[in-house]
């Protein structure tokens, strides 16, 4: 399958993304996964769903998801939008598609919750005639469901995550080039990062540059809230932020930081050698190479996750490695969470076994370090692959390292 990026501006000379008709499919979506699960109503309040239902990007500020931002879908209307109170009017000039918008604080406080709740949302559930029905929720504070058990007592509050997550997992054809565009500037701002990798400079110096070319080419933020650049020792256990540590010949370095663009996240990783690589880092990044490449080409839909993580587990015991991973999953899916269901791999108990299928997309990610090697033995390759009925897709392009290959 031939998916590429176009180019992230609009242009009269060829059609691109049509963001109408993914909004219009997106609530589609969702409103069957509704009418599935009995549920008169979404409630919902984490930031990735609120942008999924509605395209809001708004200032984000850290560890405020659920208490500033929320939507509203029911059967017959919305996505209905409740907002701070700074960003009303612009929104109401610049998203058309949105016919009601509900400005509120930020919702830490019990009064100001309540006051939310009575003036707003229970003037709207008996609009829409929903103040007896099932409404699914996903993140709330204890204050907030408080007030909407006290204010809205013949509601049935049911799981709204689960039901939006199967909404989401399976990505529309306008989400797929949302993230191939993505992909396209990961890929040039993991290419900066590792073209800043030399001797002496020090890992926020490399995070520096590569946030850099995030920001000139467009992208909102990484994947992660502080860029992910480890090097040496600090990959041995893996040290998953950058530091001021110097980086030094001989050490490995790894760059981990991604890129959101329009609402998709695109998800890769690149492990590189500062200098000439020791036998034991050439070892662990040829095992992780190898089980990347094998497990990536089973990823076709059918298959069960289980059944790709024991590639990655057969090819590591290969070489010794079995024992060697980081205590995580191997594989995540991507898409408005940078990880989100389905998980492949998960080392905890109580895992789904996912069946891989059309549509998903998956970022592979396997890391194997061991300890007291100079320079750090710890390697991660992450590649983003998209399920296609012929097969999986490697969407990102950034090339690996020959000096840990040869």
């Amino acid at each position: 399958m031939n998916i590429w990026a176009r180019g992230p501006m609009q242009a009269d000379f060829e059609e691109r993304i049509d963001f109408n008709k993914m909004r219009a499919k997106r609530c589609e979506k969702v409103r069957q996964v509704m009418e599935q699960e009995g549920i008169d109503a979404l409630f919902l309040w984490r930031d990735e769903n609120v942008r999924y239902l509605t395209s809001l990007r708004v200032l984000m500020l850290q560890f405020r998801s659920s208490t500033t931002y929320g939507v509203l879908i029911t059967k017959d209307a919305g996505p209905i939008l409740f907002m701070s109170s700074a960003e009303v009017v612009r929104a109401k000039e610049v998203m058309p598609w949105i016919e009601e918008f509900y400005s509120i604080p930020i919702m830490d406080e019990e009064g100001l919750v309540e006051r939310v709740v009575v003036d707003k949302v229970v003037p709207l559930f008996k609009k829409y005639g929903i103040e007896q029905g099932r409404v699914g929720v996903d993140c709330l504070t204890f204050a907030q469901r408080k007030a909407f058990e006290k204010f809205l007592p013949n509601v049935e509050w049911v799981d709204g995550q689960m039901p939006i997550q199967r909404a989401r997992m399976k990505k529309l054809p306008e989400e797929v080039a949302i993230i191939a565009e993505a992909t396209a500037i990961a890929d040039a701002v993991t290419q900066t990062a590792i073209e800043a990798v030399r001797p002496g400079v020090r890992e926020c110096e490399v995070a520096g540059e590569a946030m850099r070319t995030m920001y000139r080419l467009g992208a909102e933020f990484g994947h992660t809230a502080v860029p992910f650049v480890a090097s040496g020792e600090r990959m041995a256990p893996p040290t998953r932020f950058n530091t001021d540590k110097l980086i030094r010949n001989g050490d490995i370095v790894f760059i981990d930081i991604g890129a959101f663009w329009n609402g998709m996240f695109s998800d890769i990783g690149r492990t590189v050698i500062c200098g000439k690589p020791h036998p034991q880092q050439k070892r662990v990044y040829r095992t992780v190479y190898e089980a990347l490449m094998k497990g990536i080409e089973v990823m076709r839909p059918g298959t069960r996750c289980s059944e790709v993580a024991n590639i990655f587990k057969k090819v590591a015991g290969k070489y010794g490695l079995e024992n060697s991973f980081i205590d995580l999953f191997i594989g995540h899916g991507v898409g408005c969470a940078p990880a989100e269901p389905p998980f492949l791999g998960e080392t905890q108990p109580g895992a789904e076994d996912t069946v891989l299928e059309e549509g998903m997309v998956l970022a592979m990610e396997p890391l194997i370090w061991i300890p007291d090697i100079p320079g750090g033995a710890g390697v991660r390759i992450e590649d983003l692959i998209y399920i296609s009925s012929e097969g999986p897709v490697v969407l990102s392009r950034v090339g690996y390292d020959e000096k840990l290959l040869d």
